[in-house]
């Protein structure tokens, strides 16, 4: 069954991979899908990224027991994409937070993308 949204798809697997405390999820593997996982794991809400025969394989991060991911927010979808300039990236949780936005220079989260001075297609918010 294709997947009409697949960073959705991306962050629903990881949502419930944490809520049924698994230690690893696999993600089916994009260009845009491992530079999310390269975030997540950059700013440390999750372990390790690998990639296996096609698929993104993710080693969750838990502290206390309790997954470090509190939440996830798909912003743009196919049927209405949010578009934002460099002025009007969102902080998110005041900083607790990332936002991730793909810009023309690539998928960047909203603090590299402000040092970098460019906006674009934002994707999602992680807290």
């Amino acid at each position: 069954m294709p997947v009409v949204d697949p960073i959705a798809d991306m962050l629903t697997r990881i949502r419930n991979a944490q809520n049924a405390s698994h230690k690893e999820v696999r993600i089916p593997g994009s260009k845009i899908k491992m530079a999310i996982a390269g975030i997540l794991k950059e700013d440390g809400f999750i372990t390790d990224i690998a990639e296996d025969n096609g698929e993104i394989l993710c080693t969750l991060k838990y502290a206390d027991g309790k997954p470090l991911i509190n939440g996830m927010k798909k912003i743009s979808t196919p049927g209405r994409r949010k578009f934002v300039g460099v002025d009007e990236i969102p902080s998110v949780l005041n900083g607790l937070g990332i936002c991730i936005l793909s810009t023309s220079k690539g998928v960047l989260d909203g603090i590299k993308a402000k040092a970098e001075n460019v906006g674009g297609e934002l994707l999602c918010e992680i807290w």
